[in-house]
Parts: C-alpha cells; sequence; structure tokens
C-alpha cells in the first residue's frame, strides 16, 4: 500500500491529475471461511479488519484514496458486468452459477505467460477451489457468479448466490475509473488468477484493450523467507512495529528496497531506520517546505523515482543529497521528503 501511495504521491506532485480508487472485497470466500471458522459475523468480521486497516494507514499518513467501493454496495454493477459478458457470448450459465469461457479470449494468459497446468495447480489451492461447479466446461474459467450451498447470498437472475472475486474488482473498477485503467496492481500473488481474469472479463464486456495500460505488482513481505499470511500466523502488523518506530522510520524501512523485490522483515534494519530518519532530519534541517524545484540535488532523487519507482535508490539519493545540498536546495528536498516519500 505504502508503494502505491508514493506513485499517487509522485504522480500529483509532478502537477498530474488523479483519481485512486481501492477496492474493499468484503464479500470474499477467505472472509467467509475465517468467520466460521471462528464463530463471528462475516459482516462483523470485514468491518473490523478494515478498520485495522484505515488506522494503520493513518497512522502511516497515507494519501487516502479518493473512494474506496465495497463489493456489498456494488451488486447492482456486478449483475449488469455478468448480463453483458453473457449477451456477448464471453460467459455461460451452469446450474444458477455463471462461468466466464477462456477459450473465447486469444490472450487469455498473456498477463501471467503460466501454462494451462501451472493455472489449474495454482487454481486447486484457492479459497474458492472446493465451490467450483465441476461441469464448467474447462478447469481455467472462473466464476462470475456462484450458487452455493450455505453462507450469505444475493438475488440474481440466474438465482440466489453470490458474485465471483475477480468479477467484483473488474464491476467497482469500470464503475469508479471507467473503462479503462491508466495504472492497475497490486501484490505479486495476484497475477493469477485475479488480475489475468479481471483483464479478460473487462476487456470482453467493454471490447476494449487494453483494460490497464501499466501494471504495478510489488513483491511480498517476508518472515524468515516465509510470505507474511494470516493463513501461517506470521504476520507483524504496523500498529505493533510503531510502537518502537515512529511512521517517518516504517516507511523508510519498508520502502528502502525496490517494491519488485521481495522484502525480508528484519528487525535491526528496522533499528537502523530510525537512526537514519533522525540522521536524515538533522540533514535537512529546519525551516521553509517547498515547492518542490529544479534543482541538481531534486532532480537526482526524482529521477530514482522515474526509474520505476525506485524508493530505495530515491531515499538512499535523499539522505546524500541532504548532507550535501547547498541551503536553497533544501526546502525543495524537505518537500520530496514530507511530501512525496513521506519520510520526513
Amino acid at each position: 500500500f505504502l508503494v502505491f501511495d508514493v506513485l499517487v504521491r509522485l504522480l500529483e506532485a509532478r502537477g498530474t491529475r488523479v483519481r485512486y480508487a481501492q477496492n474493499v472485497t468484503d464479500i470474499d470466500e477467505s472472509i467467509l471461511q475465517r468467520a466460521a471458522r471462528d464463530g463471528v459475523g462475516w459482516r462483523e468480521l470485514g468491518r473490523r479488519e478494515e478498520r485495522k486497516f484505515l488506522e494503520d494507514m493513518r497512522a502511516l499518513g497515507w494519501r487516502r484514496p479518493d473512494v474506496m467501493p465495497h463489493a456489498t454496495r456494488e451488486l447492482p454493477a456486478m449483475r449488469a458486468l455478468i448480463g453483458r459478458l453473457l449477451r456477448r457470448r464471453a460467459a455461460y450459465p451452469v446450474d444458477g452459477s455463471v462461468y466466464f469461457d477462456t477459450s473465447r479470449d486469444a490472450r487469455y494468459g498473456e498477463l501471467s505467460r503460466l501454462s494451462a497446468a501451472k493455472m489449474r495447480r495454482i487454481l486447486a489451492a484457492q479459497d474458492d477451489a472446493a465451490l467450483e461447479d465441476p461441469r464448467r466446461r474447462a478447469p481455467i474459467d472462473f466464476a462470475l457468479w456462484r450458487a452455493v450451498p450455505d453462507g450469505p447470498t444475493w438475488p440474481s437472475p440466474y438465482g440466489p448466490g453470490r458474485p465471483g472475486w475477480h468479477l467484483e474488482c473488474s464491476a467497482m473498477s469500470l464503475r469508479h475509473l471507467g473503462e479503462r485503467l491508466d495504472i492497475h496492481g497490486g501484490g505479486t500473488d495476484l497475477i493469477y488468477p485475479h488480475h489475468e481474469n479481471e483483464i479478460a472479463q473487462s476487456e470482453a464486456a467493454m471490447g476494449k484493450r487494453p483494460f490497464a495500460a501499466w501494471w504495478v505488482h510489488p513483491a511480498p513481505v517476508r518472515l524468515g523467507g516465509e510470505k507474511m499470511s494470516k493463513s501461517l500466523g506470521n504476520m507483524i502488523f504496523v500498529r505493533d512495529a510503531l510502537a518502537t518506530a515512529t511512521p517517518q522510520a516504517l516507511r523508510l524501512y519498508l520502502l528502502d528496497a525496490h517494491y519488485r523485490r521481495p522484502f525480508d522483515h528484519d528487525g535491526a534494519r528496522l533499528a537502523r531506520a530510525r537512526v537514519r530518519t533522525g540522521a536524515l532530519a538533522t540533514a535537512l534541517g529546519r525551516g521553509r517546505v517547498g515547492p518542490i524545484g529544479r534543482d541538481a540535488a531534486t532532480r537526482a532523487v526524482l529521477g530514482a523515482l522515474d526509474r520505476d519507482l525506485d524508493t530505495g535508490a530515491a531515499i538512499r539519493t535523499l539522505e546524500r543529497e541532504a548532507r550535501r545540498a547547498p541551503a536553497a536546495a533544501k526546502p525543495s528536498l524537505r518537500a520530496v521528503a514530507r511530501r512525496i516519500l513521506g519520510v520526513w
């Protein structure tokens, strides 16, 4: 989330008007399964986790998205999208469910570049795998709407059921951002099946491509070489890290690597980040913040961000330039540190 926060801040600092949407997929098989396991209401669980997320991000000083649509409030858009796909014969019904026909998309798989066999192995490990109808035409065809044996359902022309996760995000993105997105993304684990399926259904429905001009896929945060996940119980939360680190230090720590490279949590590095933010504040000094100028020091920092959003290189360049740049460049460097990187 910090990668996208910096990206939006950078674009806006450069004078680009940005409409930033972040979907809240509160109809989700993972949520339903966890709620059943823990004996809590699924809506209550979703709201509780969303509140925690918002508290953490506010603590990190994020640039809040312009819109955060919730799947539970977007059912009409989802049903309309399914209807459009059926009319275009890109989807087919199966006894109360509706599936996307991947054979109708000659470009299916061009984002992930996975073989059909690899796709099937990934799909078998998904939380919704047990809900797939074995009568679908192909194992990689994905659900747009599911008739389900239990849990919450909503009405549809095909019968009561739940929307597919991939469809939720396409419907919300298309409704709030339009038929084509300039930039889309999420963690690398979303490339397949989620983003691959978003592309397929969105382009089939709209008859336009590309669905997204650019994709940004940050690599996972890991602990002991394993991806952090609730299922593994190896999560370290922002609120825990902020017990011993400032928001600026935690931002510097998490951004001090290229977003495409997996990030391994290291308590010693976090401790060093606290020292580094203190040294950076001393080097930048007090005084006026901005405007962002065109001096050599500022151009060097922004140049690193222009190279595929290399926040790690930008932070190290900022640290170097803050120590040696002339006083006239300091207001601009302070602006970059605060308004774009958020590390001062």
